[in-house]
């Protein structure tokens, strides 16, 4: 759930408000000394955090795709330390 800021148009005081997306915004402020209307602000959100190791396209993979790759990758690896000799220059 969300965190919205608002501001009372009265007192103008500014405060957060934890609520679900589905719920109507507030319109009276909270104080009970002020009961002014409030606006809700325009905020840059908090963004998005993931936990954990890291979310790569890799890490579902299933494991006859990653033994097929692991395959792979080592027989390319033996190939060409076997083609790493210098040519010989023509001059």
């Amino acid at each position: 759930m969300p965190t919205y800021e608002y501001e009372c148009k009265k007192c103008g005081k500014t405060f957060d408000v934890f609520q679900s997306m589905k719920d109507e915004p507030l319109t009276v402020c909270p104080d009970k000394k002020c009961k002014g209307k409030v606006k809700r602000l325009i905020g840059t959100g908090a963004g998005l955090i993931f936990k954990g190791s890291g979310f790569y396209i890799t890490d579902y993979r299933s494991e006859g795709y990653k033994q097929a790759a692991k395959k792979d990758s080592t027989s390319s690896s033996t190939s060409s330390t076997s083609s790493s000799k210098p040519k010989p220059s023509k001059e």
